[in-house]
């Protein structure tokens, strides 16, 4: 497994303001990895200590196993790209033209590829048309494209969909999905968008009050996330026996509580066990959502 990106106890203080409280992270080689968090939480401090435009207070970060107490940090930092809150374009230029600046401040030996990266954002046939008249969509899909200018392979993107209307996030989305899997591009994305979030990221990191609380793979967060019921029994033995006989997917919790998972009827659920004699003091259906899976793990109500 080789890590693209590793914080170890990252700290940032603004006086007495911690934004970032020993925040380790880890994001592996070909991952979508979603930064989750509330406004304030500290993601585009991270974000922007990551990308060099902040220094950290204390802790380091490791970018390719460089240090960002290395001199060597400045040239693996070529191989990322980032849009950090809102991208940078000229109003009065075409797309194309948009390119040729980003090619030339990134040091490009040609301008070979910017056709090719305008056919991948979907801006190919926008001509001469000045980006000051594009739609917020193709302002943000056009600031991917400033970002890829350098070939990267790690892509750092805050909240790219961010006032965008269904169409707008759709496209973004298949854009990301498109750099990751047929670019082999890694991707750290933060967004208040949980719900679209879930459609991509491959891990997640939980952040609140400037700590990485906890990181999870989807697979993972699927498997705590996914329809299930909750027993509280006296006699877990009889009802694993026939949880197993019945090839039934459960959990033991611990001597009095089992979950049970699937897409079970619950009222089905319960009448066949009570046609085997298994009754449960107490039975709970659940089902959760990203966003309250993060509120459940911080504490407290959404407030963004």
């Amino acid at each position: 497994m080789e890590i693209v990106l590793e914080t170890n106890n990252l700290e940032k203080k603004y006086k007495d303001f911690r934004a970032l409280n020993h925040t380790n992270m880890h994001i592996e080689k070909g991952a979508i990895y979603g930064l989750v968090g509330k406004n304030g939480a500290g993601k585009t401090t991270l974000i922007r200590i990551i990308c060099g435009l902040q220094e950290p207070t204390s802790g380091e970060y490791i970018l390719y196993d460089k240090s960002n107490k290395n001199s060597g940090i400045i040239t693996v930092r070529k191989r990322m790209g980032a849009i950090i809150e809102t991208p940078s374009i000229y109003g009065e230029m075409s797309a194309r033209d948009n390119l040729i600046e980003q090619y030339k401040l990134v040091g490009m030996p040609s301008l070979d590829g910017i056709e090719e990266l305008l056919k991948l954002v979907g801006l190919e046939e926008t001509g001469k048309k000045k980006t000051k008249n594009f739609s917020l969509g193709m302002k943000q899909r056009l600031g991917i494209a400033i970002a890829l200018a350098g070939n990267p392979d790690f892509l750092i993107l805050d909240e790219p969909i961010n006032g965008l209307d269904p169409k707008g996030i759709i496209e973004i989305r298949e854009l990301i999905l498109k750099l990751n899997k047929e670019r082999k591009i890694t991707i750290l994305i933060s967004s208040h968008y949980l719900d679209e979030l879930s459609k991509i990221a491959t891990h997640y990191g939980f952040l609140d009050n400037g700590s990485i609380i906890q990181e999870i793979t989807n697979e993972e967060l699927m498997k705590k996330m996914e329809h299930k019921i909750e027993l509280k029994v006296s006699k877990v033995k009889e009802f694993v026996k026939y949880f197993e006989e019945n090839k039934i997917s459960y959990e033991v919790i611990d001597s009095k509580n089992i979950n049970v998972y699937g897409e079970n009827n619950l009222s089905k659920f319960i009448t066949e066990l009570s046609q085997k004699n298994l009754i449960a003091d107490e039975i709970h259906e659940k089902e959760e959502s990203l966003e309250n899976y993060y509120m459940n793990l911080i504490g407290g109500d959404n407030d963004d």
